[in-house]
């Protein structure tokens, strides 16, 4: 059983995806990956962030 969080803060999404919080930030911003926030700080669970990857991997765009 893998020992994981199922909701990420940015930071992680951004060291999970091995690209910039910049652009991690941007990207949940516009809606292209799927976040919440609680308060001022947004929050990505992580099943839509794998499925955001697997829409990747059959050719769909961010």
């Amino acid at each position: 059983m893998e020992n994981e969080r199922d909701i990420m803060t940015v930071a992680q999404v951004a060291d999970y995806l091995q690209i910039s919080e910049v652009t991690t930030y941007k990207l949940v911003q516009e809606g292209r990956i799927s976040g919440f926030k609680i308060g001022r700080h947004w929050r990505v669970r992580k099943e839509d962030l794998r499925e955001h990857i697997a829409k990747l991997e059959h050719g769909e765009h961010l």
